[in-house]
């Protein structure tokens, strides 16, 4: 199986509105494994199959809810329609860092919802109480103008901010800083990150990239993904492993130098170390579903 590092997908949000709204209606939803600078809040019904965020990999049902935060690769896989739905089905709604910046910096009372952006750098998924409620809100958005969309998704956040019910779903986490040049040296290198996770990490390459010292690459990195750069290639590894073995029927050695690992004993410490469990044991789980 070759590596498929995830790529980056251009979302153009047109320069007069503040998010964007795609009403995804597919015969299947394939797998593409890709992130993006934007905010992503994803309702799927009608359809059950496999999610990824990050490292996380878990099945998705009807009334899946979904909060992704910027630069999280993620990817949603169809297995099975549910019922007599004719297609799979997602409304999709991207917003930028930004414009939710400025929410709160004009509108102190949505200070809320900056907490809860901040929480969505692991991914958040919402339970079935809070789909529910506000299920109806966003299968509509699509057919809503201009002015009744943004009003109805500062509601929405609103609404998810004040949700108990909601769960992280990756180990780690993903966040842009505030400040613009971080933002485009922090793109520059997770760009390169992504297409060369599975190699061994070499700094040179990147502070040639962003023209940056070794110390000072290491200290925008920190301040801007709120990790370390091992870290971040760690949850690459991990986040690819874990669809490796979901996905595949490669022996766990194999998976392991494909992803980037020294070894088969590497992997295997690591992966336990965060995932709680064996790579064997993590693969075992899902096929006995």
């Amino acid at each position: 199986m070759p590596i498929a590092p995830p790529y980056f997908e251009t979302v153009r949000i047109p320069p007069d509105r503040s998010l964007l709204v795609f009403d995804r209606q597919l015969p299947e939803f394939p797998f593409n494994w890709h992130y993006h600078p934007e905010f992503e809040l994803t309702l799927t019904v009608d359809s059950r199959g496999m999610r990824f965020v990050g490292d996380h990999v878990g099945q998705y049902d009807d009334g899946d809810l979904v909060l992704i935060a910027p630069n999280l690769p993620h990817a949603f896989q169809s297995q099975a329609l549910i019922g007599t739905a004719p297609q799979h089905r997602a409304v999709v709604c991207w917003f930028t860092q930004d414009w939710a910046s400025g929410l709160s910096a004009v509108m102190p009372e949505l200070a809320l919802v900056a907490a809860l952006l901040a929480q969505a750098r692991r991914g958040l998924r919402f339970g079935a109480a809070t789909t529910a409620r506000l299920r109806p809100q966003i299968l509509h958005l699509g057919q809503m103008d201009a002015i009744r969309q943004v009003m109805t998704l500062q509601s929405l956040l609103v609404a998810l901010a004040d949700a108990p019910d909601r769960t992280p779903l990756a180990t780690g986490e993903v966040t842009v800083s505030d400040l613009p040049r971080d933002r485009a040296r922090l793109q520059k290198v997770l760009d390169h990150l992504h297409a060369h996770y599975d190699q061994p990490l070499r700094l040179h390459p990147i502070c040639e990239l962003v023209h940056l010292t070794e110390s000072q690459l290491q200290r925008v990195f920190k301040r801007s993904a709120r990790m370390s750069i091992s870290a971040y290639v760690l949850q690459l590894r991990l986040g690819r492993a874990c669809q490796m073995l979901v996905q595949s029927d490669l022996p766990v050695g194999r998976i392991a130098t494909d992803c980037g690992f020294s070894d088969a004993a590497d992997f295997a410490r690591r992966f336990k170390a965060v995932r709680g469990v064996t790579p064997s044991g993590y693969r075992a789980r899902f096929r006995s579903v």
